[in-house]
């Protein structure tokens, strides 16, 4: 089904696509833990990293070594041919004459789909600007199946609506899963209005709040992003908006029991360190799931 093909957006994915990469990274998890295998033994990955990245960048490389694959790294964009004025076009022809599959993240929205155009291999997006961020969106609806439930859902996406791109890829991908969908965020953080627009013509149901405590008691997950201080042009808006939304163990008086609070990660202020403790927290796990997920995409995508 996904061989040889490029992940770009979750737009591109229907639910039945999605229930199988899911199903498949369930079937892979004893090997994220450890166990040997050598389903990719000689295939080779690059990891083409235009912007800071700890969790997807490593979850990558782990996910390929163990499944008995290799990785090879652009390393700082400085100490490549980019610094000499080479073409993102040029380089990925290149890249893509030495590896099997090319994982790019990128500051610009739309680079990856641009990367895909010219690659002859093919290319995973893991974070195009404020655009998508696909293999998140699996990692974060892998740990809702797991954590939770997928069907009937009811979710709060909270802070960063406007720039967030992992929050705009899993709007996408909840709404084939009729779940009710809470935006919560400072009016000038809002979800974009293309976004929403293409929510409601799925038939999902939005609300819009401010407030996260209007909506905290009703959810059951809790999904959280960091405002951004990267993507705002302009210092000032930052500091306006910044620590707007802080969980703590008080926010969580009279919760349901089987909240699941989770975070793309990293964090800064959004969420106390006493809430790690409490049974509501899955965000640590959510990170080790990304593992599975992307050992399930490269298996189903480089597998002969």
């Amino acid at each position: 089904m996904l061989k040889r093909r490029h992940v770009l957006s979750m737009k591109d994915f229907s639910r039945e696509e999605i229930d199988e990469i899911l199903e498949t990274a369930e079937s892979l998890e004893p090997y994220a833990r450890g166990k040997g295998s050598d389903i990719l033994e000689g295939k080779i990955l690059a990891l083409m990293f235009f912007e800071p990245s700890t969790r997807t960048r490593m979850s990558f490389e782990t996910a390929m070594k163990r499944l008995g694959g290799k990785t090879i790294n652009l390393g700082s964009a400085e100490a490549s041919s980019i610094a000499k004025g080479e073409s993102l076009a040029d380089t990925i022809r290149v890249v893509g004459g030495y590896a099997d599959a090319i994982v790019i993240r990128h500051p610009k929205e739309g680079s990856a789909r641009l990367a895909a155009e010219f690659s002859p291999v093919p290319v995973l997006n893991a974070g195009d600007g404020a655009g998508h961020h696909p293999t998140q969106t699996l990692l974060d609806l892998y740990t809702i199946k797991k954590e939770s439930h997928l069907d009937d859902l009811s979710i709060a996406l909270v802070g960063d609506l406007k720039y967030g791109r992992t929050v705009h890829s899993l709007a996408y991908a909840l709404s084939l899963y009729g779940a009710d969908i809470y935006l919560v965020s400072p009016p000038t953080l809002r979800m974009p209005e293309q976004i929403i627009g293409d929510l409601s013509r799925m038939g999902t149901r939005v609300r819009e709040v401010s407030d996260l405590r209007e909506v905290i008691k009703e959810v059951d997950v809790l999904y959280i992003t960091r405002i951004q201080r990267e993507r705002f042009p302009d210092p000032v808006e930052y500091n306006r908006v910044a620590r707007s939304y802080s969980i703590t163990i008080r926010d969580l008086e009279g919760v349901k029991p089987e909240l699941r609070i989770m975070h793309p990660l990293p964090r800064v202020d959004e969420i106390s360190p006493s809430v790690d403790e409490t049974e509501h927290a899955v965000y640590f796990r959510q990170s080790f799931y990304g593992v599975p997920v992307r050992m399930a995409l490269l298996k189903m995508i480089l597998e002969d």
